[in-house]
């Protein structure tokens, strides 16, 4: 699905379910970590499941919890940034952009922070699982790395249950236990997908959003003295180039689209990417403009309806104090080496990106 009207209407239908494990076993997991991590997952489940899974995180996402974030959020980025501040150059991906959102997964799960080089490593793997035409050495590899990040999320809420600590990880154990609604399993894999999630997709976006602006150079100094328009930049920036190419949605009965039928238990490929470039959308798709009013209210970057992205509120407080904190500290901020951006379905990548200025 490539239009606006048509990925809005089949994202909402009823008549179009989540994949379940049938995007796991067409790319190759038949069995194993990645195969439970979507037969046990929220995103890839409907119904009763779904909600099971979803519950014990509505309380703990919502906009007023994670706006009580922003500070703490804010101070990562600034320290992130005082680290190579006074070298006058950096490669923004790796040293910003990666590490920000691992951060404040960490913090929020109550990581430690030296665990963070591993699980990002084996997250920049197992989110490997969405790239199409997967080889077999390729499948090997991201259960591998899958098996080695459950093995760690089952050992931190191991400790979490016998140490419970006043964290996010112990109010999810608590209100999930006290529900008594999930299996072990269930409880773990939620977890995986959070942090694989929190990991991987905010840092591209990251990035995406300094080039785009630093690319207009007008709008980078409009964001850099008036901070009441970081919103908006973030919001253009999902749209102009989304760091999610695309989701996917199962047929349950044939579907009738535009007057092409569907038929029952096809795999549909929803492209965002494509969506918000819609001309009958958006006025001026094609051009970069963060004062642009006609943005959806919803942003289909998240998704829609049960299945809108649960942390859409402490990723648009990473993009935003991020963006923030870097147009205050070093407006002068130059792009030396653009990232490429890669991808079009599931998480996209991007490669190094150089940024230079003088202290």
């Amino acid at each position: 699905m490539l239009r606006f009207s048509d990925v809005d209407c089949v994202s909402k239908d009823p008549r179009l379910h989540a994949v379940g494990t049938v995007f796991a076993e067409t790319q190759g997991f038949n069995s194993g970590t990645i195969f439970d991590a979507f037969d046990y997952g929220m995103l890839t489940a409907d119904g009763d499941a779904h909600r099971r899974r979803r519950a014990p995180f509505s309380r703990l996402f919502a906009a007023r919890a994670i706006n009580e974030m922003r500070p703490s959020i804010r101070r990562a980025a600034e320290d992130l940034i005082e680290e190579w501040y006074g070298i006058g150059e950096v490669n923004f991906f790796d040293e910003f952009a990666a590490k920000m959102p691992a951060r404040v997964i960490a913090d929020l799960l109550g990581l430690p922070r030296e665990d963070i080089p591993e699980f990002t490593l084996l997250v920049y793997v197992v989110t490997k699982a969405f790239f199409l035409g997967l080889g077999p050495d390729e499948v090997v590899e991201v259960e591998k790395a899958g098996q080695r990040l459950r093995e760690y999320v089952d050992k931190v809420l191991d400790e979490r249950r016998r140490r419970p600590r006043g964290d996010f990880l112990s109010a999810f154990l608590a209100a999930a236990t006290e529900a008594g609604e999930m299996s072990p399993a269930e409880m773990l894999y939620q977890i995986f997908a959070l942090i694989v999630g929190g990991t991987d997709t905010t840092r591209v976006a990251i990035a995406i959003q300094v080039a785009l602006l630093l690319q207009h150079r007008e709008q980078w100094e409009q964001v850099c003295r008036d901070p009441d328009l970081l919103s908006g930049a973030v919001a253009e920036a999902m749209r102009f180039e989304p760091s999610v190419g695309g989701t996917a949605r199962v047929t349950s009965e044939d579907v009738d689209v535009g007057g092409t039928v569907i038929p029952a238990g096809q795999l549909v490929m929803l492209s965002t990417m494509s969506a918000t470039r819609d001309e009958m959308a958006y006025d001026r798709p094609d051009v970069f403009d963060i004062h642009r009013t006609n943005q959806p209210r919803l942003h289909p970057i998240f998704g829609y309806g049960a299945h809108r992205c649960i942390g859409e509120a402490i990723a648009r407080a990473e993009l935003e104090e991020s963006l923030g904190a870097i147009a205050a500290r070093i407006p002068q901020l130059n792009l030396d080496v653009p990232p490429k951006i890669s991808g079009h379905f599931g998480i996209r990548r991007a490669d190094v990106m150089r940024v230079s200025w003088k202290p």
